[in-house]
């Protein structure tokens, strides 16, 4: 049973925690919200620098929650990809420097990887295989987890994420910045039913529409044509808009989710990234499985938008296989979730 301290950097939020196998013994994560929702959306460079700022407290104030010291960490862990480069090189190296002076095993972790193992911190007993329904600001995928390492993505978004759709959204709404909240929160007072706007289905060569990927660009067209046409005949009821762009959403991922689940034959549906704490996608997924007897699982908000305590949780599994990774490993923009072995180097 591996603890490991885990470090994620890759977008906007600077947490550091400590996890004993699928046991959260702290987390700390300092959110940078108000810094960029100034500018409508993550700056890089503004990231990097606010992630050197604040590590080194964050570190420190992990290990003073968990009550441990060095000696009590079996490994350092840190996103390495995918993700803002200036951003994650900061995570990593900090992580690295850990590991050289308490010579700890290092782990660089799959971000993606790690939105698949909140649902184990949140669920212990949950065991592949099982279906990944992953929606976040930059991915939105369906992927067939077989076991620690191994996947296969069998849906995924030919251009905006779920959640990128949300903050264009917003921004067209002039509702500000992260939009999913707003969104949701506002959608609570609209009719879901007010307008019919597209799923975006995606056609195949071979005739018909492919069943589990999805496009959100067109959606968003559709939200912003609407939004004109109700500017030229008055007020735009936008609580409606957002409600019955938020319902649009919400089931064409239920839609696609079962789907695969469904023609796979696997029994569980285990939702991750930020998106996952949407209130209207928990709804209709749960109706949905509950009609086809097929589980499903939520992370708890915490664990839902970015957090080092999933990082360190898949790091912990890994580790717990003898896999850890050199320190000559850099960080990638993009890395493919079937590549995630390529971070590892087993040791017998």
């Amino acid at each position: 049973m591996a603890t490991v301290l885990a470090i994620e950097t890759s977008c906007d939020e600077t947490a550091v925690a400590i996890v004993k196998n699928r046991q959260v013994c702290s987390s700390v994560v300092n959110s940078q919200i108000l810094v960029h929702s100034q500018y409508g959306g993550v700056v890089p460079e503004v990231a990097s620098r606010q992630h050197l700022e604040i590590i080194n407290q964050a570190i420190a104030l992990a290990l003073e929650q968990a009550e441990m010291n060095w000696l009590d960490l079996d490994g350092i862990a840190a996103t390495c990809a995918p993700g803002l480069v200036g951003a994650l090189m900061v995570g990593i190296t900090a992580a690295k420097t850990l590991a050289l002076i308490h010579q700890k095993p290092f782990l660089g972790v799959h971000h993606l990887e790690g939105h698949i193992y909140a649902n184990y911190l949140s669920e212990p007993s949950l065991q592949p295989p099982f279906l990944c329904l992953l929606v976040s600001g930059g991915h939105t995928s369906s992927i067939y987890v077989k076991d620690c390492g191994v996947y296969e993505t069998l849906g995924e978004t030919r251009d905006d994420a779920a959640g990128e759709a949300f903050d264009k959204v917003a921004r067209l709404l002039q509702l500000g910045y992260p939009g999913g909240p707003i969104i949701d929160k506002l959608a609570q007072t609209g009719n879901a039913q007010a307008f019919s706007l597209p799923e975006g289905n995606i056609s195949r060569s071979q005739g018909g529409y492919h069943p589990y990927d999805s496009s959100f660009s067109g959606l968003k067209t559709a939200v912003l044509r609407l939004v004109r046409q109700l500017e030229q005949n008055g007020a735009v009821p936008v609580a409606d808009v957002a409600a019955s762009f938020q319902e649009t959403v919400a089931r064409s991922l239920t839609k696609r989710a079962i789907a695969c689940a469904r023609d796979y034959g696997l029994e569980t549906i285990a939702v991750g990234g930020g998106v996952a704490a949407n209130s209207s996608l928990r709804k209709h997924l749960q109706v949905a499985a509950a009609s086809h007897n097929l589980r499903v699982l939520f992370p708890p908000l915490k664990l839902c938008t970015d957090n080092a305590a999933m990082i360190g949780c898949a790091a912990a599994d890994h580790l717990n296989r003898g896999h850890t990774s050199p320190l000559t490993l850099g960080v990638q923009s993009r890395l493919s979730l079937r590549d995630v072995m390529q971070l590892y180097s087993v040791n017998n």
